[in-house]
């Protein structure tokens, strides 16, 4: 996956080294801002999808978010926070 500048990268594992769980978190939060388009498929919201980078399953979220969105963009900086969930920007 190719990824642009300001793009903040959640992992599925904790600051501890362990794993996330529930595993479907990532849909969950990434449900909440898509929408079901004509073809009855979910579509993510393009600043906040599931992703793979580095092989594993993340939470891409684009920084565009926060000036699109602040309530949701502060919903998951809280959500990281609570949970100690590894972040990286690129």
């Amino acid at each position: 996956m190719t990824t642009q500048q300001n793009t903040l990268i959640i992992e599925s594992v904790k600051e501890d080294g362990n794993r996330f769980r529930p595993s479907d978190w990532i849909e969950r939060i990434s449900s909440i801002l898509g929408s079901f388009g004509p073809d009855h498929r979910l579509h993510y919201n393009q600043s906040v999808r599931p992703g793979m980078v580095d092989g594993e399953k993340c939470l891409v979220v684009n920084q565009a978010l926060k000036s699109e969105n602040p309530d949701a963009y502060e919903y998951i900086e809280k959500f990281v926070s609570q949970n100690g969930l590894r972040t990286r920007m690129v």
